[in-house]
């Protein structure tokens, strides 16, 4: 059966107000807001008249002047029942009747006058419209279970409602759906597809609020079980108070109770045991929940971790100390003996056999370990903690600038921590660790302070007593802390700290040296690491020497043992491949596998050349030779310096010219020699930085050759700086400048006469290798340097 609403169309012209949102359905009442001019003179008409209104949504809600063009043409015919009037706007009480369409517009001005027309809806009452009102009548129950807030009056309407066109507008008009959803229900003229579209808007509904409940349960549930325990802790409180009163024991939390144990057993100063226990008893009375818990249980735990009191007995053996220093390194015999001494006066300080001697407060001096990479100075500080029986910590502080990276953090700060010190004495367990303070000479300095003036504190015996780190905020002793720095330069070290520290240099090896720490240490290292045995593979001396000679060139083993590495992962790759292959090493194989030969051992140049001469130098690497080339062009006197050299480098070049211009008669050149030439002096290697006055010699021989035409010897290498006299001064880096030239190939250096004292510390197989000649005079030098003796009066 099918039947409409209106017998037949009705017409009527009828003032319009545009509704933003929350548009009105027929057989539905509401109450309107109206606040824009249009809209509240409209409603005046039509209330004057006979209450009739026309109403139709805005396709956009934000437009605040809304034209025809911005309006819906279908929309709802509602009866004004009541207006009440404010200073600002209208409250309107209307009552929907009818959909209806817009015929035709009269008028826009002052308010929006239209013909419309009621449109007839298409009911049809079967059992599947009929089986859809039941099912949304039981949706509808169901969304009120979940909490939706609708009238009762309403809702008992609604319920009772058997025409199913009046039944879908009032269900619909409680649906939260948005203004494009509501008019595509009002613009829907078949009630049974309206009644399947509510259908679909009601189940999400309903999907949205069952999780919204959800949601809304477990915060109850979780906010309840805080309530919960807060009220709980109160009255726990409340219960140890009065039982306190009574004297009775008060049991404690088992996390809290352990803490309290452990705070108890740490053995630290009655001052700092007060101040914990009183942050203690602030931990206590304070909830879990509470932003400072974390933090006070932290500081806490980290407390109860330090050593105060927990130490590592000493084992020294001097015999046995030597022993490990010799198994752990070979060479560095200097290096050992200073240790070894080092060692000998802490144990008798700290031992000795009178009260005197034993009540002593013994104050060692922090050793610093400065040289070149890769010679051993971080394992030798192992070495030591492990001849001590001490524990060892290493604590780097290369690239460091923030002070508060050796004091620690303030606790006041979100995330604040120990400082490195504090902290690699809590990791190892024990206050007397031997520490490695690992590239002092790399500290920085910014803004947030200066760490190498934090360090003064830390190694002065002095002071280190009673150290405070901000975080802990309580004296901690470190002057059972062995201290060990290393550096490869001192020069970045700032004074103050550098007079704390007692320096021991360590020199660079020899290739005889290198070749037997690859033999003891690198090579059975490297099959250990790659899963090799002796039998897999086979480094003979001859193969090492290569390998040490022509495809490294440093002042430690760092080079060497990386080579070693690549040959020994070429030869894993062959045997887990299962290919066949010679074990025993061969040149030819050492060219395969790495390549071509990376240096030179003989000198860059194959014959005595006239205006080069080989100098000696100094580097943060070790020693090097280099060469100093000397050109003389047309000019006008000119002296040009290239070669990126340094401030003093150049005086010298400026220097080793004036003595040659003072000497020109001896030298067999023309007075005013200079002002016809130019003389260009260039170090080769541009890219790297070179100063210093050690140059002066080689670079006063290498003019005199220049200009004298005599070709400079060109197994001799040379150091010392010039005086406009002649006269050749002490340098230094002597041991590192013989080892260079050892290394290069050099038969013969010529040195200062001063320097000789200094050859002590040479291996004697570099002694015995080199022909040493000691000068006090430039005229000296040229004697020994170039190929042809030129006619000098003997130097004073």
């Amino acid at each position: 059966m099918v039947k409409t609403n209106q017998p037949q169309p009705k017409r009527f012209s009828l003032p319009l107000a545009p509704i933003r949102e929350g548009m009105l359905f027929p057989h539905n009442e509401v109450v309107y807001n109206f606040g824009r001019s249009k809209s509240v003179m409209a409603v005046e008409s039509s209330f004057n008249t006979n209450r009739l209104i026309f109403l139709t949504a805005q396709k956009d809600p934000t437009v605040s002047r809304p034209t025809p063009d911005h309006l819906y043409q279908l929309g709802v015919i509602g009866r004004i029942e009541n207006v009440i009037k404010t200073e600002r706007d209208l409250n309107v009480f209307i009552k929907g009747l009818y959909r209806a369409k817009i015929i035709k517009w009269h008028a826009t001005e002052p308010f929006f006058l239209v013909d419309t027309e009621v449109v007839n809806e298409r009911v049809v009452r079967d059992e599947e419209t009929l089986a859809l009102m039941k099912y949304l009548l039981g949706q509808f129950r169901e969304i009120l279970k979940l909490g939706k807030q609708i009238d009762v009056m309403v809702s008992m309407r609604l319920m009772s409602t058997t025409n199913p066109a009046e039944f879908a507008d009032q269900l619909a008009f409680f649906l939260d759906i948005n203004h494009k959803e509501r008019q595509q229900l009002l613009e829907e003229l078949d009630v049974k597809n309206r009644l399947v579209q509510i259908a679909k808007f009601i189940s999400r509904e309903i999907q949205i609020a069952e999780i919204e409940k959800k949601i809304v349960t477990k915060t109850q549930e979780k906010m309840s079980r805080s309530m919960r325990e807060v009220v709980l802790r109160e009255r726990k409180k409340t219960i140890e108070k009065e039982l306190n009163k009574l004297g009775a024991e008060v049991e404690e939390d088992e996390g809290i109770g352990q803490l309290k144990a452990k705070l108890k057993k740490a053995g630290m100063p009655k001052d700092t045991y007060q101040k914990c226990m009183k942050e203690f008893k602030r931990l206590k009375q304070m909830p879990p929940m509470h932003p400072e818990h974390s933090y006070i249980r932290t500081y806490l735990e980290i407390m109860a971790e330090l050593p105060w009191g927990k130490e590592t007995p000493d084992s020294l053996v001097i015999s046995k100390a030597k022993k490990i220093l010799d198994e752990d390194h070979y060479g560095l015999e200097e290096v050992k003996e200073r240790i070894l001494e080092h060692l000998a006066v802490m144990k008798l300080k700290k031992n000795g056999n009178s009260k005197k001697a034993k009540d002593q407060n013994y104050k060692p001096t922090i050793l610093c370990f400065v040289g070149p990479p890769g010679v051993g100075k971080t394992s030798v500080g192992r070495s030591i903690a492990r001849a001590l029986g001490r524990k060892f910590v290493r604590v780097s502080l290369g690239g460091v600038k923030d002070e508060a990276e050796i004091r620690g953090h303030r606790r006041t700060y979100v995330g604040a921590m120990p400082g490195r010190i504090v902290q690699a004495i809590r990791s190892v367990g024990t206050r007397n660790p031997v520490i490695m303070l690992d590239e002092v000479d790399k500290l920085g300095t910014d803004f947030r302070g200066d760490p190498s003036s934090a360090l003064l504190e830390v190694l002065d015996p002095e002071q280190n007593k009673e150290f405070v780190d901000h975080y802990v905020d309580a004296p901690f002793d470190l002057s059972k802390v062995m201290f060990v720095c290393t550096a490869n330069v001192l020069d970045t070290v700032p004074p103050a700290l550098r007079d704390r520290l007692e320096v021991i240099r360590f020199p660079g090896y020899t290739e005889d040296e290198k070749l037997q720490i690859a033999k003891r240490y690198l090579v059975p290292k490297q099959l250990k690491n790659h899963g090799l045995t002796t039998k897999d593979i086979v480094f003979s001396d001859k193969i090492l020497r290569e390998i040490i000679r022509y495809y490294t060139r440093e002042a430690g083993v760092r080079e060497l043992e990386r080579q070693i590495a690549k040959i020994m992962r070429k030869i894993a790759r062959r045997k887990a491949e299962n290919k066949k292959y010679n074990p025993q090493l061969t040149l030819t194989a050492i060219h395969r596998m790495l390549g071509p030969r990376l240096y030179n051992q003989t000198l860059p140049e194959q014959k005595n050349m006239i205006g080069i001469a080989t100098g000696l130098a100094w580097t943060s690497s070790g020693g090097e030779i280099l060469f100093i080339e000397v050109t003389p062009m047309p000019g006008k006197g000119n002296l040009i310096l290239t070669g990126q050299l340094g401030d003093v480098m150049r005086e010298s070049g400026q220097a080793a010219l004036s003595y040659v211009r003072s000497r020109w008669q001896e030298l067999g050149l023309k007075k005013n020699f200079y002002q016809e030439i130019d003389l260009h002096i260039h170090v080769p290697e541009g890219a790297v930085p070179k100063d210093g006055p050690s140059a002066g010699v080689a670079i006063a021989t290498a003019i005199v050759s220049a200009l004298t035409k005599i070709p400079v010897k060109k197994d001799v290498g040379m150091t010392g700086e010039i005086t406009l006299r002649g006269r050749v001064l002490e340098i230094g880096g002597v041991k590192e400048k013989v080892i260079a030239a050892h290394r290069a190939g050099l038969k013969t250096i010529i040195l200062p006469k001063d320097n000789k004292k200094n050859l002590i510390k040479v291996q004697p197989d570099v002694k015995k290798a080199l022909n040493f000649k000691f000068v006090t005079h430039m005229d000296q030098v040229l004697k020994e340097a170039l190929t042809k003796p030129i006619k000098l009066p003997r130097a004073k």
